[in-house]
């Protein structure tokens, strides 16, 4: 089946349906119609300009620039992991933490997929890379920022408990383990939820995507099988990086709760 190209003013009917959803919301004064419309509006410039963007490298496939692409990616999503939370760390952690550990997570899934599952040639046909890495990134960025604010909020609200283990002995680590539990199993649950309603709430968007493009049912499951699964690893191998380098980030040399790293 030829896939249906949507028009313009196809497009416009969905728009049409988001202003409705703002106009309602200023009428029942909820607040939100304003982060609506620049969510909506930003959406739309930013896969806009991805397309464009991709065009070129389909038709180009210069490593240097699906490199560039990739660690441009792996910044902004860095960055949206520090946005989300409230109680953030200073200076370049901030940063970092996210940063770091979805490089050594979805990258490093990434890559095993495209080479051992996959096994496309070369490895980084942008095609197969970019969209691949994209679902890694904004799913691990997900759990990655629960799990370091659950973990973040946890200790400054729970801070006089902290500290009294550690005035009784207790290292850092067993101070804090039961907050860092706490944090990965807050990071974990979406993407569980998401693996146990697949196929039977909801048709995942690369599956549906997929059968939209006209690909066999069949074959769109088993990619999409294999995206939740990498996705769940990549999830969880990242959030415990990230718990336990916040975790560690909290306390100083001399095992002393350091709140005054977060703002």
């Amino acid at each position: 089946m030829k896939l249906i190209e949507l028009t313009p003013l196809d497009l416009s009917i969905a728009a049409l349906l988001v202003l409705a959803l703002a106009a309602l919301s200023w009428r029942l004064r909820l607040g939100v119609e304003r982060r609506l419309l620049v969510a909506a509006t930003r959406s739309v410039l930013q896969l806009m300009l991805i397309g464009l963007v991709l065009k070129t490298l389909f038709a180009q496939r210069d490593p240097l620039l699906i490199g560039a692409l990739a660690l441009v990616m792996l910044a902004i999503a860095g960055y949206e992991v520090m946005a989300r939370q409230e109680h953030r760390f200073t200076g370049a952690w901030g940063l970092g933490i996210g940063t770091l550990s979805m490089g050594i997570s979805a990258f490093s899934i990434t890559l095993l997929a495209l080479q051992l599952v996959i096994r496309v040639d070369p490895w980084y046909t942008p095609q197969y890379l970019i969209p691949l890495l994209g679902m890694m990134l904004g799913n691990t960025m997900n759990g990655m920022a629960i799990s370091l604010d659950n973990l973040t909020q946890n200790a400054w609200q729970r801070r006089g408990e902290i500290e009294a283990r550690l005035m009784l002995g207790q290292s850092w680590q067993q101070a804090i383990g039961d907050l860092r539990r706490r944090a990965l199993r807050a990071g974990l649950i979406p993407i569980i939820n998401a693996m146990a309603a697949a196929g039977v709430v909801s048709l995942p968007g690369m599956m549906t995507g997929q059968i939209l493009a006209g690909s066999p049912p069949l074959e769109a499951a088993k990619y999409q099988i294999m995206i939740l699964l990498l996705i769940a690893a990549g999830t969880g191998f990242g959030a415990i990086v990230a718990v336990s380098l916040g975790a560690a980030r909290l306390f100083d040399e001399r095992q002393r709760l350091r709140l005054d790293r977060l703002r």
